[in-house]
């Protein structure tokens, strides 16, 4: 257990009220195989960072030793310190921690260890009956708290323009070496490894039938999944497939010239993807080979672990390079500050390493049931083209309006749309 968090029976019996403890949350439902849940097995957890670290955090953020400004008008060196340092500023003073906290503390979290590691998550279940399962994966530089806005729409529909038959109860765990869950302390914590653990989750929690959603890493994640064919899972949906074909992948390794026989939107992807890998892959080569070198200055400088995720967060939304019109100052604040006290910065990019690996080439055909949505804001927009190559039952395809690649953390209410849509022939 992390020092400096409770996990005590009685935190969590106050905080989600009398008649709701633990026993009560982890009710079957009916049709439902009743996994072996005990209180042992799946323990209450409470975050309470102690206001020295907080204190802390603020004092160093202040105490920076800046980089001189780049000689450039434009962001092609990195992210400007014209950029950085108001919003690093405010993370030192007005900024308040607690807030967030205080909305995590209040869901029904949970630790519970599988494969001799412990995984944190949160697990609301819906009022309404027949709900779905659903495990909600996120990415790098993401964390569970790019889902809190969607809690509410998929678990409760009918209070978000929904239906009561598109409800699911919903699971969000944290990555192996993200947020409060354990960081690894042997190699072979790869997304494959993650896929069982999920499964494992999601049937020890009495779900013997669900399905899996993520982006970034969580895509991967979810792709694993099915391509492992892990025990209960039902479906998938992507809000970042890994399509791109093997063929495509080796032309754009090379260098070379996009093929003549691409599709408009083919071609639009592929030249998506060349821009990428030439102009912003840098972070990724680094945390792909060596995450340990570049993990000592995430771990021990705020600032240069800010920069380091604030530069993918501003290129990954659908912003303009300003993030902070579409999340808000507060959030992109809240998730840093989770890595922070967490001290994940370096165990978070080994998943990187683990992989090794890009993650939008295909792995391998996946049989089972698939959904995509493509964001417009997305790092590339895959074609349906490339999506049906890999996908032998992709049975819904959506190119969607407005959205980036961290799609529930910019757009809750369309994702939560996506995801009904997407799951709704499933059930």
């Amino acid at each position: 257990m992390l020092a400096g968090y409770s996990t005590s029976r009685r935190d969590f019996v106050a905080r989600i009220g009398e008649g709701a403890a633990l026993a009560g949350m982890m009710t079957a439902m009916p049709g439902l195989a009743r996994a072996a849940v005990t209180q042992d097995s799946v323990r209450p957890f409470r975050i309470a960072i102690p206001a020295t670290e907080i204190a802390g955090m603020k004092r160093r953020i202040a105490e920076t030793r800046w980089a001189d400004p780049q000689p450039v008008s434009d962001d092609s060196q990195g992210v400007r310190r014209q950029t950085l340092q108001p919003l690093m500023q405010y993370w030192a003073g007005a900024y308040d921690w607690r807030k967030v906290e205080a909305r995590l503390n209040a869901l029904p979290m949970f630790m519970t260890e599988i494969d001799g590691l412990d995984i944190h998550f949160i697990h609301v279940r819906s009022r309404h009956e027949n709900a779905m399962p659903l495990i909600l994966t996120h990415g790098w530089p993401g964390s569970v708290l790019e889902f809190l806005n969607v809690i509410a729409p998929l678990t409760d529909p009918t209070a978000h323009g929904g239906r009561a038959e598109d409800a699911f109860h919903v699971v969000i765990p944290s990555i192996p070496g993200f947020g409060f869950s354990a960081k690894p302390t042997v190699p072979g914590w790869g997304s494959d490894r993650i896929g069982r653990a999920w499964s494992a989750l999601m049937l020890r929690l009495g779900y013997d039938r669900y399905v899996s959603q993520g982006g970034d890493c969580g895509s991967v994640i979810s792709q694993r999944m099915a391509l492992q064919k892990v025990p209960g899972l039902l479906g998938i949906h992507l809000n970042m497939p890994a399509v791109v074909p093997a063929d495509v992948a080796h032309i754009l390794a090379a260098g070379d010239p996009a093929p003549a026989s691409l599709s408009v939107k083919e071609r639009a992807a592929f030249d998506q993807l060349e821009a990428f890998y030439r102009d912003n892959a840098a972070y990724a080569a680094m945390m792909n080979t060596r995450p340990q070198t570049i993990g000592y200055s995430l771990v021990d400088s705020p600032v240069g672990m800010a920069a380091w995720m604030y530069e993918k967060i501003a290129q990954w939304t659908y912003s303009d390079g300003q993030p902070e019109r579409v999340l808000g100052r507060d959030a992109i604040l809240d998730d840093m500050s989770l890595y922070w006290f967490t001290a994940t910065g370096a165990s978070a990019a080994r998943i990187y390493w683990e992989d090794h690996s890009n993650n939008f080439n295909a792995r391998g055909v996946i049989d089972l049931p698939v959904a995509v949505s493509v964001f417009p804001g997305e790092i590339f927009r895959a074609p349906k083209t490339w999506a049906e190559r890999c996908y032998t039952n992709l049975y819904y395809f959506n190119e969607v309006r407005d959205g980036g690649h961290f799609a529930a953390w910019e757009q809750p209410a369309l994702f939560a749309q996506e995801v009904r849509a997407a799951f709704r022939p499933l059930r």
